[in-house]
C-alpha cells in the first residue's frame, strides 16, 4: 500500500497537470535596455497572468510606478486575467515628455 502511495506521488497520479503554453513577450524604452532584448519568447504554465509574467521577470514592482500591460494590442484592464497561447504582451513604461 505505502508503495503504491509513494509511487504515485512520484508519477503525479491525482494532480491536474497544467499544459505549457507559449507568448511572446515585448518590452519598450528603458525596459528593453534593461533586459537586453525588446522581445522574448516564453513557455508559461495555462493560467499564468501578464502579472505573473512581470513577477517571474523581476518588474512587477513597475506595474506601480505606471508600467502598462497591453495583450494582442489592447490594453489589458484586468491583468491577473490568464494568457492564452499565442498572446503577444507588450510591457509599456510610462513616457514622459516635456
Amino acid at each position: 500500500m505505502i508503495r503504491n502511495t509513494l509511487f504515485h506521488k512520484f508519477m503525479g497520479v491525482g494532480k491536474s497537470h497544467s499544459k505549457a503554453i507559449k507568448v511572446k513577450m515585448l518590452l519598450f524604452g528603458p525596459l528593453a535596455e534593461k533586459m537586453g532584448t525588446k522581445a522574448i519568447e516564453v513557455a508559461i504554465d495555462e493560467g499564468y497572468s501578464s502579472v505573473d509574467l512581470a513577477e517571474r521577470f523581476g518588474i512587477s514592482e513597475m506595474l506601480s510606478n505606471g508600467l502598462r500591460i497591453a495583450v494582442d494590442g489592447n490594453l489589458e484592464h484586468d491583468p491577473k486575467k490568464p494568457l492564452c497561447d499565442g498572446a503577444e504582451v507588450a510591457f509599456l513604461p510610462p513616457v514622459s515628455g516635456g
